[in-house]
């Protein structure tokens, strides 16, 4: 073999054992380091490193949805429940999400954990229970505010559940029963007073018109006599005695 193509694939054998390829995917950015030195972020393709001189680390820039655990709070009528959450954030600066905190998974899980039991302390249960989108939209923006230094965005915050005491939950069905009665007697209570105000106005055209109150009297009556098994007990209007008694008088 040719001593220079030799020499040649021993220069490429060392160079390939020294430089190592590492791809950076289109979703990531990778945070670029030489001798323990911050050198930049490396855009989504091959990149060449140098090992023990230089180092990368990847970061994911895709939206991230962390499960918030459930958290016990005290709702500021002093009611104890249980609050779970969901919080979706990515990272926009993966210098800072790497520089500036040692673990944003980890970080971000503990902010919106402690955020979100501060948040149900400002509220009454009433409010937890009826205002899920303001509260959440609160802690969104606290864990914004506060996650800005890492070079995070946070962009929604969902409560999932609010569980509440045993009896808590009986006294609430108690009150929406009670609730739903009273709505039942006051609809009840306005069909009544409607029903009285058309009979009132029947009764004064029956009355205001002559010979009315007599054909009513009569549609009645033919109404009944539709069914034979029905037994009508008429009575006759006072009107018509006198009519008799005036005709038998003459």
């Amino acid at each position: 073999m040719n001593p220079v193509t030799v020499v040649s694939v021993i220069v490429l054998t060392i160079v390939v054992l020294i430089v190592v390829l590492r791809q950076v995917s289109q979703y990531e950015r990778g945070v670029f380091f030489t001798m323990g030195r911050f050198r930049g972020i490396k855009e989504p393709g091959w990149r060449l490193i140098i090992p023990i001189f230089q180092q990368m680390r990847k970061v994911d820039m895709r939206v991230k949805a962390v499960d918030v655990p459930e958290q016990k709070a005290i709702t500021k009528d002093n009611i104890s429940v249980g609050v779970n959450a969901v919080i979706y954030y990515r990272v926009v600066d993966a210098a800072k999400a790497f520089l500036e905190v040692e673990d944003f998974i980890y970080a971000m899980s503990q902010l919106a954990q402690t955020t979100m039991r501060n948040a149900v302390g400002e509220v009454e249960l009433d409010e937890l229970l009826s205002g899920r989108e303001k509260i959440s939209e609160r802690i969104r923006m606290v864990v914004d505010l506060a996650s800005d230094p890492w070079g995070i965005k946070v962009s929604n915050v969902e409560l999932k559940d609010i569980a509440l005491p045993a009896d808590m939950e009986r006294t609430i069905a108690k009150q929406a029963e009670a609730e739903r009665e009273k709505r039942a007697v006051i609809i009840k209570a306005e069909g009544e007073v409607q029903a009285a105000e058309n009979m009132a106005k029947a009764a004064n055209m029956l009355s205001a018109a002559p010979g009315a109150l007599h054909l009513r009297t009569l549609q009645s009556i033919n109404d009944l006599s539709s069914d034979q098994s029905n037994t009508v007990v008429f009575a006759v209007p006072l009107e018509i005695l006198r009519a008799l008694e005036k005709i038998s008088g003459k």
